[in-house]
């Protein structure tokens, strides 16, 4: 009695066992009823689909843990500011912006030669940055070009100035408890304790002493650099 022929014949299940054979009759890697079978199963599997609603879930997450983190650390560590005129110059490019540490003066006092971000005396609004000249306690004599400190004959080293100061009439102050005397780098183009109304900056206005530097405008300067 002669086999029914269908029997040998390949079925749709044996399609890859046929046409991928190569000439030693082994299946090419990958390509197999199995793998491709699971591979079926899986685009039909619901539970393997992207979960938008919980994708979308995570990402709210990030952005809210980083938020908070940017919040904290502008509002208790750090500082960030940019410089809007050539005060400091050229300590401080106009443009510039510069990284203050708040953490220097919440758990220490300003000092001497700090560069300081602080709120403006005559409006508390605005923020200046500019050079402490003068601790509490401190006298502050300015005459023939030059600052004078507690009654010293010999005037302040000062090598961070953009240039000479202009000789003008003799000033003399006296700096009060829990404040300070600020004056800017570029002494002839700054406006300052010199001519403020209210000439201290008292200590609770004092926000952060800066560090750095971290973008400027300035073509040849390189972006970063130490603010001393």
């Amino acid at each position: 009695m002669r086999k029914d022929s269908t029997l040998d014949q390949p079925g749709p299940d044996d399609a890859w066992d046929v046409d991928m054979k190569d000439s030693y009759g082994r299946q090419p890697a990958g390509r197999t009823k199995a793998t491709n079978r699971r591979q079926e199963l899986e685009l039909e599997d619901p539970t393997r689909r992207v979960d938008w609603k919980e994708e979308v879930i995570s990402w709210i997450k990030v952005i809210i843990t980083a938020a908070l983190i940017a919040f904290v650390l502008n509002t208790f560590i750090i500082a960030n500011s940019k410089v809007p005129s050539g005060s400091m110059e050229n300590t401080i490019m106009t443009g510039d912006r510069v990284i203050g540490l708040r953490l220097a003066y919440r758990f220490g006092e300003p000092e001497f030669g700090d560069v300081a971000i602080f709120r403006f005396p005559d409006d508390p609004e605005i923020y200046y940055v500019k050079r402490i000249i003068g601790v509490p306690g401190d006298i502050i004599d300015i005459y023939d070009g030059h600052v004078y400190r507690n009654g010293s004959e010999v005037p302040l080293d000062e090598p961070y100035l953009k240039e000479p100061m202009v000789q003008a009439p003799p000033l003399h102050y006296e700096v009060p408890a829990d404040h300070y005397f600020a004056l800017g780098d570029n002494r002839n183009l700054s406006a300052d304790a010199r001519v403020w109304i209210n000439t201290y900056v008292p200590k609770e206005y004092m926000i952060a002493k800066v560090y750095f530097r971290y973008y400027t405008r300035t073509k040849g300067e390189k972006p970063f650099k130490w603010v001393k």
